[in-house]
C-alpha cells in the first residue's frame, strides 16, 4: 500500500491505495462517492466517467497511484450548490431513465463542452461514442447537450 494524495473536487485527500489500484476503487471504496458507477471495469461502458484536468475519462482503467492532476466528480461538478448547465439540460430533457449511466453521460458532456462550446451532432455522437445507455435516451442526451451548449455549458 503507498500513501497518495489526490486533488478531488477541488479538495486534497490522503488516502492509502494498492499499488494498481483503479481510482474508481479508491474514489468508492475509499472516499465513500459512489456518484461515479462501477459498469464494465475495462472502460468500455462510460458509467466511470469523471474529469481529470477537464478531460473525460474513464477511472475504472486509471491507476490511482498515477494520477496527477485535478480529479472532478459528479459529486463536484455542482460543488457550488448551483447545478451546472448540463446537469440542468439534463433534467428539463429528462436525458435519462434508470440513471445508472448518467453521471458518466454528464461528465463525459461535460468534458466535450468544455472541448466544443458549441459541438455539432456529429461531433456529439463521436465525443460520445463508448459511453452506454442501456435505457436507449441517447437522442434526449444530444438533445440535453446541445441545450446546456446554447447556455454556455463550459465550465
Amino acid at each position: 500500500m503507498a500513501t497518495i494524495t489526490l486533488l478531488i473536487n477541488g479538495s486534497e485527500h490522503k488516502v492509502e491505495a494498492v499499488e494498481d489500484e483503479p481510482l474508481l476503487s479508491v474514489l468508492r471504496n475509499r472516499l465513500g462517492m459512489t456518484g461515479t458507477k462501477y459498469g464494465c471495469g475495462v472502460g468500455q461502458c462510460g458509467a466511470c466517467t469523471v474529469l481529470l484536468d477537464g478531460k473525460a475519462v474513464r477511472s475504472c482503467r486509471l491507476q490511482a497511484t498515477t494520477v496527477k492532476g485535478k480529479v472532478v466528480t459528479i459529486e463536484g461538478l455542482a460543488a457550488d450548490g448551483n447545478l451546472q448547465p448540463i446537469q440542468q439540460a439534463f433534467l428539463e430533457e429528462e436525458a435519462f431513465q434508470c440513471g445508472y449511466c448518467t453521471s458518466g453521460m454528464i461528465m463525459a458532456a461535460q468534458g466535450l463542452l468544455k472541448a466544443v462550446p458549441k459541438p455539432s451532432d456529429d461531433q456529439i455522437v463521436d465525443y460520445m461514442n463508448g459511453n452506454i445507455c442501456r435505457c436507449g435516451t441517447y437522442q434526449r442526451i444530444m438533445a440535453a447537450i446541445h441545450r446546456a451548449a446554447e447556455k454556455g455549458g463550459k465550465a
